[in-house]
């Protein structure tokens, strides 16, 4: 570490599930063997975040900094780093580090890794001027993105890509429920690679309706609605499980409803008849780097524009009750400056 970087930071800190963050001082860290040491410039605000903040994913690491969707900038490096340097400019992601001996990581599903570190969750995050991070997780950024503008794509981005993959190659016609921040940016990718859009919100959202239709979604209707045709996919955001069902409703034979959250509401029993001839239900875990790297190479060919809203680190937890409370159109952005 450099005389030039402060010996403090502030940091934004959950000590216990179901409570407030707090505004802490806290030693910058030193960046260990294969770590980089990042000035956080913007960390997004994921539903994941909310998840882990209410109580709703077990054993996160406390007191913890949360926050997953990073950008920042390289201030220094431990020993072993060879892909960054001191000025570049990173993204950071949820994956944050694997084992690489697991059979999962052997057989190219670093997402499933059985001994994974997640940022914000297992070790800590961006809600903070400084972290850490390994420099094998960490994306260089398309340069003509901001950095608010490059935080979501970091989470929200690449979990909704990965749906989208996951979601097959010849569905045409696709669903997605919940039009928040992953929502917002896959429909964008899915319209550039040809894909018809079909958007589903909160019932009676008739302004995140029009926002989904001014983003390229072909129709946009309550969740509480059918499509005008049937689909070839759904894509699932929205952290209900009663989503489930109505998607699988509104998918035609052979297709397939994939969820891309990291927790939901329990599903609730269905007939048979709804997931007969072949339709299929499937969920997204995490995410490996060449997602993040074949969604940042596309996003300036689309090229995907991030409506995000901005807030003080100080006030994360404003941030975190307007996403629970659905009034943010987009993504919520901390900005550290």
């Amino acid at each position: 570490m450099t005389s030039a970087l402060p010996r403090q930071m502030r940091a934004m800190v959950l000590e216990r599930p179901n409570q407030s963050l707090r505004l802490l001082e806290l030693p910058v860290p030193s960046p260990g063997p294969g770590q980089l040491l990042i000035r956080v410039a913007a960390c997004g605000v994921c539903r994941t975040d909310l998840h882990i903040v209410d109580g709703e994913l077990p054993e996160p690491k406390l007191p913890l900094i949360p926050g997953h969707e990073i950008v920042g900038s390289v201030v220094a490096i431990g020993s072993e780093v060879s892909r960054f340097g001191p000025g570049q400019r990173v993204g950071v992601p949820w994956l944050g580090h694997t084992d690489g001996t697991c059979r999962y990581c052997q057989r190219g599903q670093e997402n499933l890794c059985d001994h994974p570190e997640f940022t914000g969750y297992t070790v800590d995050g961006g809600y903070a001027e400084y972290t850490l991070a390994h420099e094998q997780f960490c994306f260089p950024l398309p340069e003509d993105v901001g950095d608010a503008e490059a935080a979501p794509l970091l989470c929200a981005g690449l979990i909704g890509y990965r749906t989208l993959r996951l979601a097959g190659d010849t569905a045409r016609r696709i669903g997605i429920y919940g039009f928040g921040a992953a929502g917002h940016i896959v429909v964008q990718v899915a319209t550039y690679l040809g894909r018809e859009v079909y958007a589903f919100t909160k019932p009676g959202d008739l302004s995140g309706q029009d926002f989904a239709h001014r983003l390229g979604a072909v129709w946009a209707g309550g969740s509480d609605q059918q499509p005008p045709v049937a689909l070839d996919a759904a894509m699932i955001f929205a952290p209900v499980g009663a989503l489930m069902v109505e998607a699988l409703k509104a998918t035609a034979k052979g297709g397939t409803v994939v969820s891309g959250g990291i927790h939901m509401s329990d599903i609730p029993a269905f007939p048979y008849r709804l997931l007969w001839e072949e339709r299929v239900l499937r969920s997204v875990a995490n995410l490996t780097r060449q997602d993040g790297e074949e969604l940042l190479a596309l996003a300036p060919q689309v090229p995907v524009r991030t409506q995000v809203e901005t807030f003080p680190l100080a006030a994360a937890n404003e941030a975190l009750q307007r996403l629970r409370a659905g009034a943010v159109e987009g993504a919520a952005v901390l900005e550290m400056s």
